[in-house]
């Protein structure tokens, strides 16, 4: 039920009234989360640099590249246009998008999660009790935002500060502002749904709703001209035009974005009641309809379950379109070759290519699965573990429904991405999708590590996502930099065989299964002796 009340005619102050110790409270609860974050995509963009310094080491070879890439449509809608010949304006073609697109995930998460779920859990009602203010609570989560944000932004413009300043602060700030356009955007939506859940689904789906305009804009535009990329963030960030001629100006819709809805933002949380929302929820039935455990689970997850397994057919149908478009990206040129061997297998440069898009997707997938399993964690400190426990319902059949979502969720989520790969390729459809399938072994331990961590070390749960992160770090990262094979090594996804293409190495797969089986049984033991978290 929506409950609406005008908003109470008392100073500016006292709305604001515990903004610093709220703010002091989301840093600290964020300690992990926010450095991890901010270095991994600083880092990606920063060392982006190096590597394309090192693959294209004359301005001929640039050039080239450059022509390459204008001229694939395939790669311009994932990439975006190139504006320029330099290392600068190679690397924000390279990095900008995916750069901005990440800072806008990180954003929308810290403002969902210390507004809508601080409501949903009751904690923002108990803070409230106290000398707190009524948009103390949003002010504390955009300014939180806006210092990881910033941060980023800081590391971006100081790295690549030797390409040339301007551009490298261009760069750097239209990253940071895109990040705090869905962080504005987030505190909207956040106060209109009734769950952290549905907060951040929504916005995420806004947020892939402008990469899909942008990246059709983009396809049908060589100079990135088109209507539809001027209908997205994401394309406003690309059209600053760092390192290529910078267009100032273009910050000021950005700007002007985060304004606009930080004001929609602060003008709708002076009109409602802690906890409530202005889109009612929908009446459940008269009746109850589930009758398991593994029922309310499907429930629960469905709704995740079916967007990452549409984005994943989306996403394979975009990579699978630019496979053939992989020799125009590597060309002569043997440091890009040997990068994707490293990524991909020494093989046929197209097998490589899919090799190395399939790992991707893996890794990608492992936070699926991660997120999927730390649902129980999640049930159980909101309290709603409890009364279902309560119940003639065993811990163990609490916890397979959500772990059957988790692990056989991450199968279908895997095998979407193999379809829409194999049919915008349109050839190989059993190595494309035993590409797909060898990643699992990686996807289930990392998985399976969430649910040792979440039975047996429940506080310490919400490490699955570091062990997750560095994984992807490792695997996004590392062929590019070079590291050492022990380092490579460090991540599961180091030790499967690189399909497809490669001769298949069956020890390490198995060897992978067995540590999941057990990590998994460890996990559920250990939920069987302890205690039901409660806060």
């Amino acid at each position: 039920m929506t409950a609406v009340t005008a908003p109470l005619p008392v100073s500016g102050a006292r709305h604001l009234a515990g903004t610093g110790a709220l703010l002091r409270l989301a840093l600290r609860r964020d300690r992990l989360m926010l450095p991890l974050w901010v270095g991994v995509v600083g880092l990606m963009v920063v060392s982006g640099s190096g590597s394309i310094e090192t693959l294209y080491d004359t301005p001929e070879a640039r050039a080239q590249l450059a022509q390459s890439m204008s001229a694939n449509s395939s790669l311009r809608s994932l990439y975006g246009p190139v504006f320029g010949e330099s290392v600068g304006a190679l690397v924000a073609w390279r990095f900008g998008v995916f750069a901005a697109t990440l800072a806008a995930i990180m954003s929308l998460i810290i403002v969902v999660r210390h507004t809508r779920e601080e409501e949903e859990t009751g904690r923002q009602e108990l803070l409230s009790s106290a000398m707190v203010g009524r948009r103390a609570p949003l002010t504390a989560a955009l300014l939180a935002a806006l210092i990881a944000d910033a941060a980023l932004t800081l590391i971006i413009t100081a790295g690549l500060a030797g390409r040339g300043t301007e551009g490298a602060l261009a760069l750097g700030l239209s990253v940071g502002l895109t990040g705090m356009v869905f962080a504005t955007l987030a505190a909207i939506v956040a106060q209109a749904t009734e769950s952290a859940r549905l907060a951040k689904g929504t916005t995420s789906a806004v947020l892939g709703l402008a990469f899909v305009l942008r990246a059709a804009g983009d396809a049908g535009s060589a100079d990135g001209g088109s209507v539809l990329t001027w209908l997205s963030p994401l394309g406003w960030a690309e059209h600053v035009r760092a390192f290529a001629g910078e267009r100032w100006w273009v910050l000021l819709l950005l700007a002007a974005a985060v304004l606009a809805q930080g004001f929609a933002a602060y003008e709708l949380t002076g009109r409602r009641d802690v906890g409530m929302s202005f889109v009612p929820a929908r009446p459940g039935p008269a009746e109850g309809r589930l009758a398991t455990a593994g029922g309310l689970a499907w429930r629960l997850q469905r709704g995740g379950l079916l967007g990452w397994t549409l984005g994943f057919l989306v996403a394979g149908l975009v990579f699978g379109g630019i496979v053939e478009g992989a020799a125009d990206l590597v060309g002569d040129n043997e440091r890009a070759r040997e990068i994707f061997e490293r990524l991909g297998g020494a093989q046929a440069l197209e097998e490589a290519f899919l090799a190395a898009m399939m790992g991707m997707f893996g890794m990608v997938a492992s936070l699926f699965a991660v997120g999927a399993v730390l649902r129980l964690h999640s049930e159980e400190t909101s309290q709603r573990a409890e009364p279902v426990l309560a119940n003639a319902v065993g811990r163990l059949r609490w916890a397979a429904g959500h772990l059957v979502v988790a692990f056989a969720g991450s199968v279908l989520v895997l095998a979407a991405g193999g379809l829409g790969m194999y049919l915008s390729y349109g050839k190989d459809f059993g190595p494309v999708m035993g590409a797909a399938a060898v990643q699992l072994p990686a996807v289930w331990l990392l998985g399976a590590i969430a649910v040792l961590l979440h039975g047996a070390f429940p506080r310490a749960a919400v490490a699955a996502w570091g062990v997750a992160g560095l994984s992807l770090a490792i695997g996004w990262i590392g062929p590019a930099l070079n590291l050492p094979q022990s380092v490579m090594n460090l991540s599961p996804f180091g030790h499967l065989p690189k399909l497809p293409g490669a001769d298949p190495a069956w020890t390490p797969v198995v060897t992978l299964l067995g540590l999941a089986v057990v990590l998994v049984a460890a996990g559920l033991a250990g939920l069987r002796r302890r205690d039901v978290i409660t806060s």
